[in-house]
């Protein structure tokens, strides 16, 4: 009876054992749980204590090294460093440029720059990809660093540069068949040798080369896509001093003796100058200079503070402006139009300053031979009517003829001495009996200096006018 009851006592004690610890176990996860699920959400929020589990979490694929375009391009699968094809024939590479602008012409530096989009065309079989919807992949500069691409430059470049704003200025389309597309935004200021003879009635043609650096016509053939018209220009283009009149391509080869024979692509353009800048500052100007020069010959010769001044001014003028327009140019070895003109228009205004100093010269010797006549005249007290002598022909034509007085009008005293010079020649006429002699003695005394401006009043304007019609025809 005894061992019954402990029997059952021990059962009892074992089962109320067994359900304190199962209600403990749960407990105990219910913990566990809890405090997984805060270390979860502290990792998740940025703090984590040292000691604590992390869960793992997926890799980001973003960051791949490797994407997957280029895993559709296989650009790990090949050497690039190889053009396509390599060592069979030459890889045709299709060249065509649109020209956004044609910035400067520089006649001091014989340069040109030019900004233009230069595109190549070519097939590399080792990017083709399979293509449900048969469409291209475009892409940045990033890939064009990892892929073969054609070694262009330009030849006689000073300066170039790619465009880099906001990003290189580069794009790269990929065709599923393996055709490419390269296109770049290029500025280059290339050479370009100017023949200024005609300046600045000139016509100028500059050229843009490219070529391949490394690559002969054994390995690379550049060829113009479309022909001519593979070459596209803005119709904004325009430029201060230059007509734009044609553009056009050409193709040729190349040789360097070292390296061998290169395929080279020109862009032709041929630029016509407008005159009518320098017609208002160079040839207007100096025309007016020459016109100033001869007003000298319509001033009295004895006004000498007018017609000396107006000579020298007129000299400086021309000369700064042949010295302001020589500053613009470069240091040629060859005489341009406008040099034609400016000196001989120089010629014009210096011969008339010649022309007073002539004229100022042979009235000083005139005056100083008829002084000498008076001396030796006898006294005129008795002489009653000067103006019988007067109506004397040889008289006549010389006082038509005498400048000295031209304009003014003569004083009687004046003019009696002129009549009894004329008497005194005339005495001595008879004395000698000698007329040849003596028409010879007076046309060396009685030269008329006014003829020498009213004959300049017609030779300078007519010789600068004949210039002028000859100058034009030949350089317009």
């Amino acid at each position: 009876m005894h061992a019954d009851v402990l029997a059952l006592l021990l059962v009892w004690l074992l089962c109320a054992c067994g359900a304190s610890c199962r209600s403990r176990g749960r407990t105990l996860q219910t913990y566990s749980q809890i405090r997984s699920r805060r270390e979860t959400t502290r990792t998740e929020g940025g703090v984590r204590k040292p000691g604590s589990p992390i869960l793992k979490r997926s890799p980001d694929i973003t960051k791949n090294p490797v994407t997957k375009s280029e895993q559709l391009l296989r650009i790990d699968d090949h050497d690039f460093t190889m053009r396509p094809g390599f060592g069979g024939p030459a890889i045709p590479v299709g060249v065509d440029v649109q020209v956004e602008s044609l910035d400067t012409i520089s006649e001091v530096d014989m340069d040109f720059t030019m900004t233009l989009y230069l595109r190549h065309y070519w097939k590399d079989e080792r990017l083709s990809f399979p293509s449900a919807t048969n469409q291209s992949m475009t892409f940045d500069s990033r890939l064009v660093k990892k892929i073969w691409v054609p070694d262009m430059f330009f030849v006689h470049s000073k300066r170039s540069f790619i465009h880099d704003t906001t990003t290189d200025n580069v794009m790269l389309r990929v065709y599923p068949d393996g055709k490419v597309l390269y296109s770049v935004r290029v500025t280059v200021t290339a050479m370009c040798n100017m023949d200024l003879s005609h300046f600045p009635l000139d016509t100028q043609t500059c050229s843009l080369e490219i070529e391949s650096y490394a690559y002969t016509d054994d390995d690379l053939m550049l060829y113009w896509k479309k022909g001519n018209d593979s070459l596209k220009t803005d119709d904004r283009i325009s430029l201060s001093q230059f007509l734009i009149q044609e553009f056009h391509t050409t193709t040729k080869l190349a040789f360097y003796s070292s390296t061998g024979w290169y395929n080279r692509l020109y862009i032709n353009f041929t630029l016509r100058r407008h005159i009518f800048f320098f017609l208002l500052q160079t040839y207007f100007p100096a025309t007016l200079m020459v016109m100033l020069s001869w007003v000298s010959f319509w001033i009295d010769r004895r006004a000498v503070p007018a017609r000396v001044p107006l000579g020298i001014t007129t000299v400086l003028t021309m000369s700064t402006i042949i010295t302001g327009v020589n500053a613009s140019m470069p240091r040629v070895s060859y005489i341009k139009a406008v040099d034609i003109y400016l000196w001989v228009s120089f010629v014009f205004v210096f011969l008339s300053v010649i022309e007073y100093a002539a004229v100022n010269y042979l009235s000083t010797l005139q005056e100083r031979k008829e002084r000498k006549l008076r001396e030796r005249l006898p006294c005129t007290c008795g002489l009653s009517h000067p103006g019988q002598i007067m109506m004397s022909s040889s008289y006549s034509e010389m006082d038509a003829m005498t400048t000295g007085h031209y304009g003014m009008p003569e004083m009687n005293g004046d003019k009696r001495e002129r009549i009894l010079v004329q008497l005194a020649l005339d005495k001595e006429q008879g004395t000698h009996g000698q007329g040849g002699n003596t028409r010879t003695y007076n046309s060396s005394i009685w030269i008329d200096t006014h003829a020498i401006d009213k004959y300049s009043r017609v030779i300078f304007p007519g010789a600068y006018t004949l210039f002028n019609i000859i100058y034009w025809s030949i350089y317009s």
